[in-house]
């Protein structure tokens, strides 16, 4: 089922393994096979921490708790506080996150990662065989033979090919970073998890957003109501949501930006200042020397790889985005253990990723997070389902901290409290979720859920009361009609 190796294997390897990569994927990868005592080298050519630690999840998530406190401060009148009023230096803000990335960075440094035994060269890697990584570094070539490689190059945002875009200095989750300037007017072209937890982060900050998606709905993965809680939610803060308008092309008249996008059998012109592409990202598979080795892709261009994470050539593994489906950190970190094992015992025994759902939220205000199938992938797999929703309002947790928009919605397989999947929108659904991860991963069901003592008042409250709504919806109307029965005869 492997491709042929054409490529003899050095008589001698330097290395146990070779990580290429020093993102989320490539820094588990390292520290694992650090931990197993094996001899392993890790390249980057940029910064140690990657995607996640500069551009990613961390800076994202900072920039989104200052949005969140400004958003607290003008609904002070909700908490009884009569005035509230915060200035800020939008500036001041950035630097906020620049200083976050600093105090987060030693997590991720060579220094920490070379105390463990893990040999990190800076430089640009190419696979020179299956066997054989070329490092090109400040100090010259150096050639490592190694008997086995993980790939974790990760990915870039994807920029459009749209008339007139190159003009724009279009800003992605890259770049934006630099910025010190609110911009007046940002146009986000993309309704997905990384657009919209954009748009609301600058709307709240005081630019005026349009957020264009070219879909009839944002967070398509999701289900239409969440799609819908969100939207309304953008509107009411004051975003401009266009769906089902697809950019066509940019123009700049005296100095002034704007698109032109097609609705509804139309054209609108839509003016702005700063445009943010939120369009997805590409693997990053080109100038490692995959293209001479034969390493398959798939359409979307990630590497192909089996359910050991191990390509078409035997001694190559990859993980985290370059490999796909999934692009978030948490899944990179699971797929490099299993690829960094497996490159390292794999002749001895091979672990194989267990079947339980992925979960991703995304961190919009309400948040959405979610694991397993949700009631439209369900209808169109024509897999039978029963569900079971617990709205947030009606949670004391969530009435006490003004945070009652959102519900708890479960799938069930028929008549069974089997968990199918799970979406929740709210306040803190990051964190609600993983108790629903769990209980999947070790086949608990809503009736497990109901019998777990959760501390009262916390959100978290909001899963046992949806396993309650579930148990409730399940008795067995003879059982009640006969506990009528016995009450009654008890009354004498």
């Amino acid at each position: 089922m492997k491709a042929p190796d054409p490529w003899p294997k050095p008589a001698r390897f330097d290395r146990n393994l070779v990580v290429i990569g020093a993102g989320a994927a490539g820094l588990t990868a390292a520290y694992i096979a650090a931990t197993l005592k094996a001899r392993v080298t890790l390249v980057e050519k940029d910064r140690m921490g990657g995607d996640c630690l500069y551009t990613g999840c961390v800076p994202s998530k900072s920039l989104i708790r200052t949005a969140r406190l400004l958003s607290d401060i003008r609904r002070a009148r909700a908490f009884g506080i009569a005035e509230a009023s915060a200035r800020f230096d939008f500036a001041e803000v950035m630097e906020r996150v620049q200083r976050v990335i600093r105090q987060i960075e030693p997590h991720d440094s060579a220094q920490r990662f070379e105390g463990m035994g893990v040999e990190c060269l800076r430089g640009e890697a190419t696979l020179a065989s299956p066997h054989v990584v070329e490092v090109r570094t400040e100090g010259g070539m150096r050639t490592l033979a190694t008997r086995a490689i993980v790939l974790a190059t990760g990915a870039t945002p994807a920029l459009p090919t749209i008339e007139g875009i190159d003009a724009m200095n279009a800003l992605t989750s890259e770049t934006l970073w630099s910025l010190r300037r609110l911009p007046g007017r940002l146009l986000v072209l993309g309704g997905g998890p990384v657009g919209c937890e954009l748009a609301q982060c600058f709307a709240r900050f005081g630019s005026q957003v349009t957020l264009l998606e070219s879909g009839t709905r944002l967070l398509s993965r999701e289900d239409p109501e969440f799609s819908e809680l969100v939207r309304a939610r953008f509107v009411a803060e004051g975003i401009d949501v266009r769906l089902a308008h697809e950019a066509r092309h940019f123009l700049t008249t005296n100095g002034a930006r704007s698109v032109l996008a097609r609705h509804a059998g139309g054209e609108v012109q839509i003016p702005f200042d700063t445009l943010l592409c939120a369009l997805g990202r590409v693997p990053n598979t080109a100038g490692y020397g995959i293209e001479a080795l034969g390493l398959r892709t798939s359409e979307s261009g990630t590497l192909k790889t089996d359910a050991y994470m191990q390509t078409s050539h035997s001694s190559i593994y990859a993980c985290g985005d370059v490999a796909g489906p999934y692009q978030f950190t948490h899944a990179a970190s699971q797929q490099a253990w299993y690829a960094t094992v497996n490159a390292l015992f794999g002749r001895l025994r091979r672990f194989r990723p267990d079947d339980t759902p992925m979960p991703w939220t995304t961190f919009t205000d309400p948040e959405v997070a979610r694991v397993g199938l949700n009631q439209t992938e369900a209808e169109e797999k024509g897999t039978a389902f029963e569900t079971t929703r617990y709205c947030l309002a009606e949670l004391d947790r969530a009435i006490t901290d003004e945070a009652g928009e959102g519900l708890v919605k479960v799938l069930t397989t028929p008549g069974r409290d089997d968990i199918l999947g799970v979406t929740i929108a709210g306040e803190r659904a990051g964190e609600l979720i993983a108790e629903f991860v769990a209980a999947i991963k070790n086949g608990i069901g809503l009736n497990g859920i109901l019998g777990t003592v959760h501390v009262y008042p916390t959100f978290v409250e909001a899963n046992r009361y949806a396993a309650a709504e579930w148990r409730q919806a399940h008795l067995p109307s003879w059982a009640l009609s006969l506990m009528q029965r016995y009450h009654r005869w008890q009354l004498g």
